[in-house]
């Protein structure tokens, strides 16, 4: 899937095979806005938005391809769905899932890597995509 011009990061991916491997969603974050409007402090360990159509059970995994914005290299995150918004949310929120960073070290660097590339901005009052 591809998301038009809207201030959301680009997801494609596909549903869980039936062998319960999670799915793998490729996001590309084009600008730091995209990424703001994504990203999910209230994680403890990070986490981001997913636009998505497709059904989730909290808990699933969901296997992240990640691009950040004006950084050439796709990082791979092992994720885990943490709350769902589901289709016709109030709110006119967009549908999709929040997906936790696992607790390791390399999900640490790459929260800290987000935190770094938003700044200030995290702390912002500015309506998110998110919780």
């Amino acid at each position: 899937m591809t998301l038009g011009t809207s201030p959301t990061p680009l997801a494609s991916g596909a549903a869980p095979a039936a062998s319960g491997r999670p799915s793998v969603i490729q996001l590309v974050f084009r600008d730091k806005a995209s990424l703001y409007a994504a990203y999910v402090p209230l994680f403890s360990d990070g986490g981001l938005f997913v636009p998505t159509t497709r059904d989730y059970k909290l808990g699933d995994e969901i296997y992240l391809l990640l691009s950040l914005p004006d950084d050439p290299q796709r990082y791979p995150v092992a994720g885990k769905v943490g709350w769902i918004t589901p289709a016709n949310a109030s709110g006119g929120r967009t549908q999709g899932v929040g997906v936790r960073f696992p607790t390791d070290e390399k999900t640490r660097v790459m929260k800290l890597k987000i935190e770094e590339i938003l700044g200030t901005s995290v702390q912002s009052a500015k309506p998110t995509q998110t919780i």
